[in-house]
């Protein structure tokens, strides 16, 4: 079996370390197979082209829960998977997206990734070039129907160690602010956390844990979705 292939496509570096885009072929798949795109963040892998299902799952799951999400908050723009399948549900009226590099927005506007300037034509779509807690910060209370994290592989796997106050109940607490009466902030990661539960609980009073199965290169691997809904009667102090 010969070695995977690597082309790189583009690098950046940032204050948090290198960004890197790159092409993966397989010398051994069949002729007219597709090249795959490879996203990288500090030498950890983050996502590619080949296996979106976690992506899309992340988004069928929350929609399917929610009468009217009408506006939504993605933390975490990634190669935009998770934005293209929320954009595809019609009820969907208003997209932010908050990514922190800014080479990888680029690269997305420009072309680099393919489908990149594809996506963001859809007049539905802001992208903000930030933090998802300072996109937080800034919103004003009852902005969001729906709110999807998935900046990491999950608490235990952490892209960047800033971000490992996203799983924490003060920022938790922020985000429940943010979501309108019976909205809920759904979070993606790689494995089963019970701190993760604990933080949603503490900040929303409850929280569900659903394994998410997929296959992935002919195995299946269990992911997991948390899920809290915004009860004001039930969670907010008065």
């Amino acid at each position: 079996m010969a070695p995977m292939e690597y082309v790189e496509v583009a690098r950046a570096s940032s204050e948090r370390g290198e960004v890197v885009l790159r092409q993966r072929r397989d010398p051994d798949a069949p002729p007219g197979s597709p090249t795959v795109l490879e996203l990288r963040v500090n030498g950890i892998f983050v996502m590619d082209t080949l296996e979106t299902e976690t992506e899309t799952a992340l988004a069928r799951a929350a929609l399917k829960g929610l009468d009217t999400p009408r506006s939504v908050l993605i933390g975490g723009l990634g190669l935009g998977f998770t934005l293209h399948e929320v954009l595809s549900d019609p009820r969907v009226e208003h997209v932010v997206v908050a990514e922190l590099e800014e080479p990888l927005v680029t690269w997305f506007r420009d072309g680099t990734i393919p489908h990149g300037p594809t996506y963001l034509a859809d007049g539905r779509v802001h992208l903000s070039v930030a933090e998802v807690q300072q996109v937080v910060a800034e919103a004003a209370p009852g902005s969001f129907d729906l709110v999807l994290l998935d900046v990491d592989n999950g608490p235990d796997f952490l892209v960047h160690e800033r971000n490992a106050g996203i799983y924490e109940p003060p920022f938790l607490r922020e985000v429940r602010r943010t979501l309108s009466p019976g909205g809920a902030v759904v979070v993606w990661s790689s494995a089963e956390s019970e701190h993760l539960e604990r933080s949603l609980r503490e900040a929303f009073g409850d929280c569900r844990a659903d394994p998410c199965a997929v296959l992935l290169q002919g195995r299946e691997e269990t992911y997991w979705l948390y899920t809290a809904r915004h009860h004001p009667e039930e969670n907010d102090d008065g």
